[in-house]
């Protein structure tokens, strides 16, 4: 991970700081004075309403003190000395059973609060539960045995605090050695931080020094989940609940783990147990619900979704999970739920993002467009504030391919990389028609449907190499140094990786939209793979991802900017690709398939080294696992209604129209559709 680098304190930072002393030295009064003075600069500001309420606590304000931690939880609900110093109010007020609440659900979001652990201990006792006391003053011992530091990292990175902790760590670890707590505390902040590759390594590094430790192997297969590396992630969770086979949060990963794996059955009878013990739990009638619609059978999807629903009126993806079937249509009662949830303060942030875009679709299938636009756009406006997706790295990585990857570097490494013929890659952007080729050739008996594989996004994670610069990095200039003999373990090693997710047949595909950006790669590692370009005219594709709330990635999706950027840009390159690589990729316009499905189902099956078969055009008919948000679409036969229904907010896209510029027309080459 990249280190840290110090930055100047704030005056809100400066102020907080010296607030923090006089409560130190227990001047009280001037202390409440200068954080209500804070207060009403920042009113937001979480570590300032932390100190307002410890004030007033120590002045005994006691109901000023639990007024003030009501509304810091309001805003900040993951904080956890928010219950610790609500639990002391409490204890103030000499109600042990509610401090007992309070001080459980600090430690349950911060384990490393040892004076939370320690009133615990004391109210156990006071209340005559030897067992819960034994138990607390157990965790006060372990962090006794802690390293001072490491304890106060775990409490930082328990409450958000990822820069603060990730520094106390490093820097343990640099003065200390090797620690296993250290060193499993910087694989989760690495995890936080979603810097995946460098967690993997140090909970290897952990697990080598300490088999045993449970916590790190569950941190390990968490990291392996994330990685999509689902058969290793299988083999750990095995191993875990050979261990404590009642464990909850084994069983939970294992079945999502059988889900990456496309072993759907297997997940819903796992999740199913877990419900059996549980079955109020929103998150488990969710995951069911998913697999459930994976597989097609979507009446007890739809059951399993309004269950979530129910668990959890506020349950935004519950909601939005029923409006991406795009054939759910929802009751007067549903929207008016749904509405109020989105409009309530105590909704968090996902849950509103969720709702804004459910409520999207659940208009625009009433026909209130103007009204159903607003909700896209407020649910793009929550996402994108979120998101650090940074449009000039992609157009940065695309004017690379185009300098490295020229005709002259394919010809000096022609006849390198893996012979196999198997791979089909579908490759576009999301929303362009590409679930619907998926289907149409997973209903061909020479070839197995998979889902969109990760393969090709980790090796290319692996060429950038370990703390990419992402202004200039790695890839694609490195492919310069490999060789004929490195690209072809890198074809062997693709081939291994995805052989979990098929079956015996001649073909597979690969249906990952982004991997149009790796073309070249694709080529030298795989040159007899087959490369087909789904695309799909611009303003209905980028007004379908618009409207359209990915499960993760496509952070290029949420603003109307980004979007039309990365269409041109998407455009820039597979004209590269042709100019570089003629015949190498069949383009296949989402319209001419829709306008005639017969006569473009034979050009692609010719084009992949396929004998026409009459299952491809009653593609509809054909029972199989589909992941993506087409998933109901795709089980019917071709329907042209949704070529044009970005029409009907024609009023509200002219800065889409304009964004995207001559891509209105040079999407369309004049010429044959197929290099």
């Amino acid at each position: 991970m990249n280190s840290i680098v110090s930055q100047p304190l704030s005056s809100v930072e400066a102020e907080v700081g010296r607030i923090r002393e006089l409560l130190n030295q227990r001047q009280l009064e001037p202390a409440l004075a200068a954080t209500k003075a804070l207060a009403a600069q920042v009113p937001e500001n979480r570590d300032v309403l932390y100190l307002l309420a410890l004030a007033q606590r120590h002045l005994q304000r006691i109901e000023d003190a639990l007024d003030t931690l009501e509304r810091l939880e309001r805003l900040h609900p993951r904080f956890s000395r928010i219950y610790q110093e609500r639990g002391h109010c409490f204890v103030a007020q000499r109600d042990a059973s509610r401090a007992i609440d309070a001080f459980l659900r600090a430690v349950n979001i911060n384990p490393a609060l040892p004076a939370s652990w320690s009133m615990l201990e004391g109210l156990y006792r006071m209340t005559g539960q030897e067992d819960n006391a034994r138990m607390a003053a157990g965790h006060v011992e372990t962090l006794k045995g802690l390293p001072p530091e490491v304890v106060r990292a775990t409490s930082l990175f328990s409450d958000g605090e990822l820069a603060a902790a990730e520094q106390i760590t490093r820097a343990y670890l640099l003065a200390h050695g090797d620690h296993i707590e250290a060193m499993r505390l910087l694989a989760r902040i690495g995890m936080a931080r979603d810097v995946l590759d460098d967690a993997e390594i140090l909970l290897e590094a952990v697990l080598e020094r300490a088999p045993d430790y449970r916590a790190a192997r569950l941190d390990y297969a968490r990291v392996l989940v994330e990685r999509h590396k689902y058969p290793r992630a299988c083999e750990q969770l095995e191993r875990l609940l050979e261990l404590d086979p009642p464990n909850r949060e084994y069983r939970v990963l294992y079945a999502t783990a059988r889900v990456g794996l496309g072993q759907h059955e297997q997940a819903i009878s796992l999740y199913r147990a877990l419900l059996a013990e549980t079955p109020d739990s929103p998150e488990l009638h969710l995951s069911v619900a998913h697999a459930l619609k994976t597989l097609g059978r979507t009446p007890e999807a739809i059951e399993s979704y309004r269950a979530a629903a129910r668990a959890r009126p506020s349950y935004g993806d519950a909601y939005w999970s029923l409006a991406n079937l795009k054939t759910y249509r929802f009751t007067d009662e549903e929207i008016s739920c749904m509405r109020a949830e989105e409009a309530s303060s105590a909704s968090s942030n996902i849950d509103r993002c969720h709702l804004c875009f459910a409520l999207g679709k659940a208009l625009e299938d009433r026909g209130e467009y103007a009204e159903s636009f607003e909700f896209y756009a407020r649910g793009n406006a929550l996402k994108r504030a979120e998101s650090r997706y940074r449009a000039e790295i992609i157009e940065n990585n695309t004017r690379l391919q185009i300098e490295v990857c020229t005709s002259e570097f394919f010809a000096a490494r022609a006849g390198s990389g893996a012979a196999s013929e198997e791979p089909i890659f579908i490759v576009g952007l999301p929303r362009s028609g590409s679930t619907l080729l998926e289907q149409i050739l997973a209903s061909h008996p020479q070839v197995d449907g998979t889902q969109e594989l990760a393969e090709v996004p980790r090796i290319v994670q692996d060429l950038q190499g370990r703390d990419p610069d992402l202004d200039n990095p790695r890839y694609p200039g490195g492919l310069r140094e490999l060789g004929n003999e490195q690209l072809r373990r890198l074809g062997e090693r693709y081939l291994a990786e995805t052989r979990v997710y098929r079956g015996d047949r001649l073909r597979f595909m690969d249906k990952m939209p982004n991997n149009f950006r790796h073309i070249g790669l694709i080529h030298l590692m795989l040159p007899n793979a087959r490369i087909i370009d789904v695309r799909r005219e611009p303003m209905a594709c980028c007004f379908g991802n618009l409207k359209q709330l990915f499960a993760s990635g496509q952070e290029f999706t949420y603003s109307i900017e980004d979007i039309a950027r990365y269409y041109r840009t998407y455009l820039d390159l597979m004209d590269h690709w042709d100019r570089v690589l003629p015949g190498r990729v069949l383009r296949v316009h989402h319209e001419d398939v829709v306008a005639d499905l017969e006569v473009n189902v034979r050009r692609i099956l010719e084009f992949c080294g396929l004998p026409f078969d009459p299952a491809c055009v009653e593609f509809h008919k054909t029972e199989r696992s589909v992941r993506t948000a087409s998933s109901e679409q795709v089980r019917r036969p071709i329907y042209r209604e949704g070529l044009e229904q970005w029409k009907r907010y024609e009023p509200w896209l002219a800065p889409l129209r304009e964004a995207l510029g001559d891509a209105l027309w040079r999407y369309r080459p004049a010429g044959p559709t197929a290099q």
